[in-house]
């Protein structure tokens, strides 16, 4: 779809290699490019598919850190939030969360105050947040009545996309210089004398290989990092990381759901949350020891029927069972290994392994790490190569070229108005575009107005129109029906969401991007596999 950003990389030369297209490794490519290095980001599937688009979509400071004494990272946590919320407010959005602890729980009510004046105070708001009864008092109406409950409230904020985020970013490394490949296997990292010098690279959508010289390797590939070592005879004294499995469920929006995230405790004391998410409700996660291929990571049925006992426990009134989950997930966290320890124990801090005491020099592998830190680690891993971190007074996105659009603040009605006036489209669907663009919305009501099929909706069940996957080839590199629908224009994780759908959207795609009919069913086939791989209609035990 989009042969010119697919050029041949053979016998080029980059300063920084960074494999791995998850949040972290688009955020060192994005940082260090930005830092005027030749970059070059490798992703093996499509960038944002692997444990970034298996996690719970909160953007938190980590309440539960603090029970662990790790007060340094929730400040730092506390801290990228901050950031986050005042770059990306259309796509990451504050979100009050329901603390409910039933009279059975270990945790002692005054322990809890005192855990969230801190959190409070460590988040620069030292007093708790006026007008949460109301909340409080509807979640206590839905909880089990038949045990005596204690409610707190404290806010986080939630990214519920952070495929979108990881596009965006993308873009601005695209925009900084940064050369990127999805669709990309590294196949091994050349080691030469001791130290890093290059990688031998596959690409699966032509299985042309090639071999490209960097100075320096970011492994950043998550759960996948000890296989790269391992393929590339790369050897450490132990694991660097400890595969643990954390599985959701996904169920409908029942009568007086909360419109609070509910952080309370599973069936078995462990930390759970149950979150709004996307008009339905997501409820995770699971901690299961996995040493598996990650891309292969399932949620079994014991992990989909003790999420679904635990939700009962907290909503016995509900009426939902295991019929109305509309589909399961899992992936795996890249922990730092730690033998023999609870995984809830183990830090979710990031560490940077310098290959070097490895007899690899010019290497780093990232591990561990979340969402929230994503950018914090870039900075650190870009400062640790020897290069100047940029300047972050930036706005985080790119400014529409438009002196109308320059002004308005796209969290405004006044924004989608002129979304909507510009592009020919609805209201409706110009706050879709909104939501999950931003001021690059221009960009794409512009290209809308050019032609009724631009305008069109992806389905009949959405607001969002082709023009968006039109843009997502165009200049975030999309190049599969997948990589759009599920990444880069997410309906397709909407719960409307059929085949006829699918179908539906690749005819509409089809009439804008040239697609032959061979090549529009080839795609639908592909992506039909790919999201019943992802989303998985699971059946508890």
């Amino acid at each position: 779809m989009a042969d010119n950003v697919r050029q041949s990389l053979e016998n080029q030369q980059f300063q920084v290699i960074v494999i791995g297209g998850g949040i972290n490794g688009v955020a060192i490519a994005r940082e260090s490019a930005r830092a005027a290095r030749r970059t070059l980001l490798i992703e093996q599937e499509d960038f944002g598919a692997g444990t970034t688009s298996r996690s719970t979509r909160i953007i938190h400071g980590g309440l539960r850190y603090l029970e662990h004494g790790d007060i340094g990272l929730v400040r730092e946590s506390l801290r990228e939030r901050k950031s986050l919320l005042r770059r990306y407010p259309h796509l990451i959005h504050p979100l009050e969360f329901l603390l409910a602890l039933d009279d059975t729980s270990n945790r002692s009510a005054l322990k809890i105050r005192a855990g969230l004046w801190l959190y409070r105070l460590i988040g620069g708001r030292g007093r708790k947040a006026n007008g949460d009864n109301e909340s409080q008092e509807r979640l206590e109406r839905l909880l089990d009545a038949g045990r005596r409950w204690s409610v707190f409230n404290f806010q986080d904020a939630q990214c519920e996309f952070p495929e979108r985020l990881v596009a965006e970013w993308l873009v601005e490394a695209i925009e900084a210089g940064a050369v990127v490949r999805n669709h990309t296997q590294v196949l091994a990292v050349d080691v030469r004398h001791g130290r890093a010098t290059g990688v031998l690279i596959r690409d699966r959508l032509t299985g042309k290989e090639a071999r490209v010289e960097g100075a320096w390797i970011i492994n950043a590939t998550g759960p996948w990092a000890d296989r790269l070592c391992q393929r590339s005879q790369i050897k450490t004294a132990h694991p660097m990381l400890g595969g643990v499995r954390g599985s959701h469920i996904v169920l409908p929006r029942f009568a007086g759901s909360p419109d609070s995230a509910v952080y309370s405790e599973a069936v078995d004391r462990r930390p759970i949350f149950v979150i709004p998410w996307n008009e339905q409700i997501l409820i995770g996660t699971t901690e299961v020891g996995d040493s598996g291929d990650p891309a292969k990571a399932q949620p079994s049925a014991e992990e989909v029927a003790y999420l679904l006992r635990s939700f009962a426990a907290l909503f016995p009134r509900t009426g939902l069972s295991a019929g109305d989950i509309r589909y399961a997930f899992a992936g795996i966290r890249p922990l730092p290994y730690a033998s023999d320890t609870n995984p809830s124990a183990i830090t979710r801090r990031h560490f940077l392994h310098d290959h070097k005491e490895d007899g690899v020099a010019q290497m780093i592998s990232v591990t561990g790490g979340k969402l929230t830190t994503a950018a914090s680690l870039a900075r650190e891993c870009v400062t640790r190569i020897g290069a100047s971190v940029a300047n972050l007074s930036r706005t985080g996105v790119s400014a529409p070229h438009d002196p109308v659009a320059a002004d308005l603040d796209p969290m405004l009605d006044e924004f989608v108005r002129y979304i909507a006036g510009i592009g020919g489209i609805s209201e409706s669907s110009a706050s879709g575009i909104v939501e999950w663009h931003g001021k690059r919305s221009v960009a794409i009501a512009k290209m809308a107005l050019s032609s009724a099929e631009l305008r069109a909706p992806l389905c009949p069940h959405t607001e969002h129109i082709v023009a968006e996957a039109m843009d997502a080839v165009a200049n975030e590199r999309a190049m599969t029906l997948g990589d759009i629908l599920l990444r880069r224009v997410p309906v397709a994780l909407g719960a409307c969401w059929s085949h006829e759908c699918s179908r539906e959207a690749a005819v509409r795609i089809k009439s804008v991007t040239g697609w032959s009919e061979k090549q529009t069913a080839t795609e639908l086939e592909a992506f039909e596999l790919e999201r019943g791989a992802f989303l998985r209609k699971a059946a508890s035990s």
